[in-house]
């Protein structure tokens, strides 16, 4: 049996990826910050696919609590096989000039330094194991960057680079690391916008929609498996060709 530890999964991407994960036979470890009830509720949810899923509470934007996460995941699920790395935040659309310091150090504390906190948590076991799979989430915005989103751009952009420089890293011990980069997906991130504003957020994409959670965990799903065992380094846009 496989288990998998999925950060920011009580909801959304996060949470789309879990389910499909729990469906192939995979155990799952659910981490979560503030959705208490939400990541209890999809655990059991899990747990009746029969497998073992557990809700795991973590700010992993506080090294001490990623250190943490990891050591409860592999305690109660053995060694994790593949770590996901969705948690993330993002700001309201905005000039750069009007974002705050403090706005700043949330997006980069959510977005990167989280991030970085549970690979370098997690890393050691895989190789130690010499072998795992690795996959972090960015966004459309991280390729192109986006008006008004230069906070949230430049973090996601970094994700990437972090992604394509673990690939490198890690290659040598038989870990993969690879990227989803999203577009506008139907999400609580995007609850904010109104019907219509996504309606003409979805006709800008050659696929004239915007995607659903469980699209964007397909990739997920395909580049933590086997079915990628020669693919890594690699960012695979899930954004209905926005990006091309």
């Amino acid at each position: 049996m496989s288990s998998v530890l999925i950060t920011g999964a009580s909801r959304g991407i996060g949470a789309a990826a879990a389910r499909l994960f729990a469906r192939e036979g995979w155990d799952v470890a659910v981490n979560y910050n503030s959705s208490r009830f939400e990541a209890k509720t999809l655990a059991q949810e899990l747990s009746e696919l029969g497998v073992k899923a557990v809700p795991i509470q973590a700010d992993i934007s506080r090294p001490e609590q990623a250190e943490r996460l990891v050591q409860k995941a592999e305690t109660t699920l053995g060694p994790v096989d593949a770590l996901v790395c969705n948690a993330g935040t993002a700001l309201p659309q905005q000039l750069l000039t009007d974002t705050t310091d403090s706005q700043w150090r949330q997006l980069m504390s959510a977005d990167l330094d989280g991030m970085f906190y549970i690979l370098r948590a997690a890393i050691p076991g895989m190789v130690r194991r010499q072998r795992g799979a690795i996959v972090t989430v960015s966004s459309m915005w991280g390729v192109t960057g986006g008006s008004c989103e230069a906070p949230y751009s430049a973090a996601k952009a970094g994700v990437i680079g972090l992604t394509k420089a673990l690939a490198k890293e890690l290659g040598p011990s038989n870990i993969r690391v690879n990227c989803v980069a999203p577009g506008v997906i139907d999400t609580g991130m995007n609850s904010h916008l109104s019907p219509e504003e996504l309606a003409a957020l979805g006709e800008e994409a050659p696929l004239c929609r915007i995607g659903r959670p469980e699209e964007a965990a397909q990739a997920i799903y395909f580049l933590a498996s086997d079915r990628a065992s020669f693919i890594t380094g690699q960012v695979l846009g899930v954004d209905g060709g926005m990006v091309i």
